[in-house]
């Protein structure tokens, strides 16, 4: 192994102690370690950083900004062990995010989405992904949370959900609505039916018993959200991430409804989602025509109690 090379492990070591997943990184960084030893190099250059960076031919020019993002990053590390590696100027090839607003779910849509389910290959798979749907829906957990859940995880006496080492190591309990549990209980009889508990710890798994992959719900979701017509919806494709935002939105609107102090109770929000602070609650809430409209009436029932 390399001298920069172990500087990468040491890096990645260090940042992922810290909470950070880096799986993008973890790959992509020894891509860039081992193309300047291919071009003679034991250092970061910003030369050589760019010509990886812009690799390949015809890629967005986002994926080139975020190559480079995660290079500077880096050299920034590696220049406090060994100032010989120069850092790319952060200017270098400048990209300015534009965010879409996300595609908000109706209560329809959600049970279009389910239906839809019920065209999946095996009686299994269609009820593993109602009932992972229903859960992202009323829960706003992340995808890659809800498929880790372990079947311990599962509390029935509490009537909560553990999720373990999410996003930033950071883990928290969340309490379910009853009729919620109860169709986690329901899934997992069925589940017990159909594939032996010793096989898989997993909550969810597929067909086969074995657990989900990510990758996997994501093209499974793409065929519901066809079956379920809602592919040309605007002002977006849904995505299975919108039904976090969708849940946080929701909450909020029916904050501002009920006319509760919205900002005292945002940090509930925060800890329920598994978000750091309300800061990134915030980024969630921005964009959503049905805020301003809440935020509106709001606003009218204050300056309408003025004098």
């Amino acid at each position: 192994m390399t001298k920069l090379m172990q500087t990468v492990d040491d890096y990645l070591a260090m940042r992922r102690g810290l909470g950070f997943k880096l799986d993008r990184e973890g790959s992509l960084l020894p891509e860039f370690v081992a193309y300047l030893h291919r071009h003679g190099s034991a250092f970061i250059t910003t030369n050589l950083a760019l010509a990886w960076a812009t690799k390949p031919e015809g890629a967005a020019s986002r994926w080139f900004a975020k190559r480079l993002v995660m290079v500077r990053v880096f050299a920034e590390y590696a220049r406090t062990l060994d100032p010989r590696h120069e850092v790319p100027p952060a200017d270098l090839l400048p990209y300015r995010s534009v965010r879409r607003p996300p595609y908000l779910y109706s209560d329809a849509d959600v049970l279009a989405l389910m239906d839809a389910t019920q065209e999946c290959r095996g009686p299994l798979m269609s009820q593993t992904y109602a009932t992972l749907i229903g859960l992202l829906a009323v829960t706003g957990m992340r995808v890659g949370e809800a498929i880790a859940l372990d079947r311990s995880d599962v509390n029935v006496d509490e009537k909560l959900l553990v999720v373990r080492d999410a996003k930033f190591g950071k883990s928290r309990e969340l309490v379910l609505h009853p009729t919620t549990f109860d169709v986690l209980q329901a899934y997992g009889r069925r589940r017990d039916r159909m594939v032996r508990p010793q096989r898989c710890e997993r909550f969810f798994v597929s067909q086969a018993g074995t657990p989900l992959f990510y990758s996997n719900v994501h093209w499974t979701f793409l065929k519901l959200v066809r079956r379920a017509g809602l592919w040309n919806r605007r002002p977006r494709r849904p995505r299975i991430h919108d039904l976090r935002h969708t849940f946080a939105v929701r909450t909020l609107v029916d904050w501002h409804r009920a006319g509760v102090d919205v900002a005292a109770r945002l940090p509930r929000l925060s800890t329920y989602l598994g978000h750091v602070s309300p800061e990134s609650t915030y980024y969630y809430l921005t964009a959503a025509p049905e805020l301003v409209g809440s935020a509106a009436l709001c606003l009218e029932r204050t300056l309408g109690e003025l004098p």
